[in-house]
């Protein structure tokens, strides 16, 4: 079997059990295949993200159409997909969605894939045994389970409402796709995080997945190519909750916070006057201010001093290359 992550295989015991499942289990696992995508190392998202990408994509349409994080594909210019049994087959970018963090991707050739049809995560029982499935097949599966949901605040100016906390963690995550219990995509996984215990020590590891429901309404827009939410004013603030406070730990180099000097260590204590204390806080207030552009009104702590600061918000989008069509 051909596959760029041989070097990723889960564990065997950790692996599910075909019998176990009332569906064909290799039929669904097949239908999540390896991706890589290429940037321009001039594109705007190459300094924070590469050049070079390595992640999974779901066939959720036999007519070619994948589903994968955003993060993978934004800006790519080209994207390679491996199947299963070895093929490569080129794909082309359909669309990013800023708000879920999904991207759409259509395949060039025909992939001769079964697709997985998409499911709704808030479907799932609490003992329900889900698979967490990367590309390279049974190999490359992991049972798993729903450790929690909740809202999600990254430090990217990022932001769901109940994203899925799923146990035990995949060795390659990126795009992996959750399988549910009837065999349907409950989840695409975005990254790896570690659970703390109550006494704030190291627990177990997980991957935070998107739920998949967030795609249904869009998956149209984005297949056509059409934006499917209004952009939000970006700051280009990446920011950490520490102690109940919202503290900047870099700012994107060109973007509207480095222009206007915020700096790392600076704590964020209110946004048009109203007092934050967490991330989810600080973004939903941010992008109710209006449409990008918008002047957005801080107050800051720099060491002892306190002050005052407006910074002209953007649209992220703006920044990047645009797609060249095939």
């Amino acid at each position: 079997m051909a596959s760029p992550f041989e070097h990723l295989e889960v564990e065997e015991e950790l692996r599910p059990i075909a019998r176990l499942f009332d569906f064909d289990l290799d039929e669904r696992l097949a239908a999540v295949v390896a991706l890589e995508s290429h940037v321009n190392p001039e594109a705007y998202s190459a300094r924070s993200l590469g050049d070079q990408r390595f992640g999974n994509a779901i066939v959720i349409d036999e007519s070619g159409l994948l589903v994968t994080m955003g993060y993978l594909v934004t800006e790519a210019e080209e994207v390679e997909l491996t199947t299963v049994d070895g093929r490569s087959v080129q794909a082309h970018v359909l669309g990013v969605d800023a708000a879920s963090g999904l991207g759409l991707i259509h395949a060039l050739d025909p992939l001769g894939l079964p697709a997985v049809p998409l499911g709704d995560s808030r479907r799932l029982k609490p003992e329900a045994a889900l698979i967490s499935a990367g590309g390279g097949g049974h190999s490359h599966a992991l049972l798993a389970h729903v450790a929690a949901r909740g809202p999600f605040a990254g430090y990217w100016e990022y932001f769901l409402e109940e994203a899925l906390f799923v146990a035990p963690a995949h060795p390659h995550w990126s795009g992996a796709g959750l399988i549910g219990p009837t065999g349907d995509l409950v989840g695409v996984a975005s990254l790896r995080m570690e659970q703390m215990d109550e006494d704030g020590r190291k627990a177990e590891a997980l991957n935070m997945f998107v739920p998949a429901e967030l795609l249904t309404p869009i998956v149209s827009d984005l297949a056509a190519g059409r934006q499917t939410t209004p952009p939000r004013p970006w700051l280009g603030v990446f920011a950490h909750e520490i102690s109940q406070h919202v503290v900047v730990t870099d700012v994107a180099p060109g973007g509207p916070a480095a222009r206007a000097e915020l700096r790392r260590g600076d704590v964020i204590h209110r946004i048009d006057g109203q007092r934050v204390r967490d991330l989810g806080a600080f973004y939903k207030r941010l992008w109710a201010l209006g449409p990008p552009g918008v002047s957005v009104p801080l107050t800051v702590q720099r060491g002892s001093e306190v002050f005052d600061m407006e910074i002209r918000s953007a649209d992220r989008i703006s920044l990047q290359r645009r797609r060249r069509l095939n």
